[in-house]
């Protein structure tokens, strides 16, 4: 490997999230931190590199984004998707969770519903909510340790007032891959409602290998032209901290209407190091790429081999795509605040208890992967013994 993603530096003191929040998250510090969604391993140095290289000019002043941010984005969707987006259809935003508030203010109006799949990231939710919005929800069906798309419940959901519907693809924090079949008759679905779809692809580039990522917006044109696809390196390159994402929206009405908005709030405009960065991941980010998704699934396998063989009572859902692990802790037959201090307080592994993702996850918990080897083990084998409590 070009990279050693065994060497870490230490997270603590540098106002982060996942380790210096640990107390006031979990009620200790003293857990292993494999909840918010980032990784543990160092920015890749082409990217450390471009900001250096901006930091020799010491005037950080009003700018704006040159072609390159939006061509290097579709090159590599092209590259990596066979997806080739129009820089047109490229518009920047500062995070996806903003985007998806932002789509709820620029499609719809107060009163109008909003369909999400849960379980899923609970952004989701507030998305519509916060706004006065109907939050619709159309559960994913658990078929034999596999989570599927409920097409009779959807159709169900949608009357009148429906005009939107928000896509985790792939699906977090269920780790699937949805294949194109799948995506076709929700599609064909939301055509036929006229139902603008919010597609979040943030964790599109981390589709593990042996499965395919399908960006929702190509299959079609009539497709692209009724999606809004979220996209940011934030997950891929571990870049969150630079809040920049990209929204490809290839429809005029649907792009303006979304500009306005972001327009009117005077958010548009991010940051120059946020556009650096994007620029140096998409342009020379796939060598790394490769081998980070050679270590993830080497990280996915320890565990998932762990659990089967030493902590059956955990059943693991193998995921298509994401470094999160979604596990089946039914078995243990605790409540949604029962796990949780189970885990913080016997096992000592802070994790995001599955009942905040909506109906469907109570009973499972998140668990991140993108650390070290090491510190998988290390997690595992505390798991293993609080569980050999219970038996």
């Amino acid at each position: 490997m070009a990279w050693n993603f065994d060497d870490v530096p230490a997270r603590e003191g540098t106002n982060c999230i996942k380790y210096d929040l640990r107390k006031e998250t979990f009620g200790t510090g003293d857990v292993i931190p494999m909840w918010v969604a980032d990784m543990d391993f160092r920015t890749p140095p082409f990217i450390t590199e471009a900001l250096h290289k901006r930091l020799e000019h010491d005037i950080f002043g009003y700018s704006f984004r040159p072609d390159k941010y939006c061509t290097s984005i579709s090159d590599w969707f092209h590259a990596r998707h066979g997806w080739k987006p129009e820089k047109e259809w490229i518009v920047f935003c500062p995070g996806i969770v903003p985007a998806l508030n932002l789509c709820t203010l620029a499609f719809t109006e107060p009163g109008d519903g909003i369909i999400v799949q849960p379980p899923v990231y609970f952004p989701f939710f507030s998305a519509a909510e916060a706004h006065g919005r109907k939050l619709k929800m159309n559960r994913l069906i658990e078929n034999n340790g596999k989570w599927e798309m409920d097409y009779d419940s959807l159709i169900r959901l949608i009357d009148g007032s429906t005009r939107m519907i928000i896509v985790s693809n792939p699906h977090n924090p269920v780790g699937r891959a949805w294949r194109r079949h799948e995506l076709e008759r929700l599609l064909e679905i939301c055509l036929e409602n006229n139902i603008v779809i919010i597609s979040d692809e943030i964790h599109c580039d981390l589709v593990l290998p042996g499965f395919r990522h399908v960006p929702m917006a190509s299959l079609s044109e009539k497709a692209a032209l009724a999606t809004v696809t979220c996209i940011a390196p934030s997950k891929t390159f571990n870049l969150a901290g630079l809040s920049t994402s990209s929204l490809i929206i290839p429809d005029d009405r649907l792009r303006k209407a979304f500009s306005k908005v972001i327009g009117n709030l005077h958010i548009g405009s991010g940051n120059i190091f946020g556009t650096e960065a994007s620029i140096a991941a998409y342009t020379h980010g796939a060598e790394w790429l490769d081998e980070l998704l050679v270590y993830l699934e080497k990280n996915i396998a320890l565990a998932e081999d762990y659990f089967r063989e030493r902590i059956p009572e955990i059943i693991p859902v193998s995921p298509e795509a994401t470094y999160m692990m979604w596990l089946d802790c039914r078995k243990l037959e605790l409540d949604p605040g029962q796990m949780r201090k189970f885990f913080i307080e016997k096992a000592g592994v802070g994790m995001n208890e599955g009942s905040s993702f909506g109906p469907g996850g109570e009973g499972f918990m998140r668990m991140n992967l993108a650390t070290t080897f090491k510190t998988v083990e290390k997690a595992l084998d505390s798991i293993e013994k609080a569980v050999s409590s219970l038996r």
